[in-house]
């Protein structure tokens, strides 16, 4: 049976609805909107000339994605620095990603072994503030992240385990950032150099550390910033 396809109305509004989560999430990365900010509808809907219900489609997969907090009563909001979601976002990913590296260095071929090269490679070129992006990590830049980390682990081999990356990936972004923001001094290249090092010689013991006190870093200084608030 073959599927029907949406009527056009409905396509237009899922394309609308679309384009309004991109420019919400690249917003909200961007740091326009401030840690636990009101995201108000009418105010998103009037910004972007679009009607109330494809913002809230919008910021419901916003808050799917780990970008939004949905309050009771309250209506949305960006997620706020003391919340422990974040602690367990980097607890799963410390618990999880270091599998997938394992199996990764055992698994990864030699196509592997060249995408890794190829995306610590670009990483490393790309420029990581932009004067024109404000504060935070550049847009570009943060792709360049994304993909090397993608590529480090989707040499185990398993679409399944790598879906599970990526929606984790989704929501610590936002944390990740924050915590930059606060760690200018970090030095992520030397920490990514080791990755990419260990990964490549096959030396899975070492390249699980170096990943495990790569995420922590996030971690204590998104814990750090929520200490001296409280």
């Amino acid at each position: 049976m073959s599927q029907t396809s949406q009527p056009p109305a409905a396509q237009g509004k899922q394309m609308l609805s679309e384009q309004v989560y991109v420019r919400l999430r690249d917003a909200i990365m961007r740091g326009d909107h401030a840690p636990g900010a009101a995201l108000k509808p009418q105010d998103l809907a009037k910004e972007q000339g679009v009607s109330l219900a494809v913002v809230r489609e919008a910021l419901v997969r916003a808050v799917g994605d780990g970008l939004a907090d949905r309050l009771p009563n309250r209506g949305f909001a960006v997620p706020a620095f003391s919340d422990r979601r974040w602690q367990e976002i980097a607890e799963a990913r410390r618990t999880i990603e270091p599998v997938l590296l394992r199996m990764s260095v055992e698994r990864g071929d030699v196509g592997w072994e060249a995408r890794v090269r190829a995306a610590h490679h670009r990483l490393s070129r790309t420029p990581v503030y932009l004067p024109e992006e404000g504060e935070y990590y550049s847009g570009a830049w943060a792709e360049a992240h994304r993909v090397f980390h993608r590529t480090l682990l989707e040499g185990c081999d398993n679409p399944v385990l790598m879906d599970t990356f990526d929606r984790m990936w989704t929501a610590s972004e936002l944390a990740r950032r924050w915590s930059a923001h606060r760690n200018p001094g970090r030095d992520g290249v030397a920490e990514h150099r080791r990755l990419e090092q260990a990964a490549l010689a096959g030396d899975a013991d070492t390249a699980v550390e170096v990943l495990v006190q790569h995420l922590t870093q996030t971690a204590a200084g998104l814990t750090d910033h929520a200490a001296g608030e409280e």
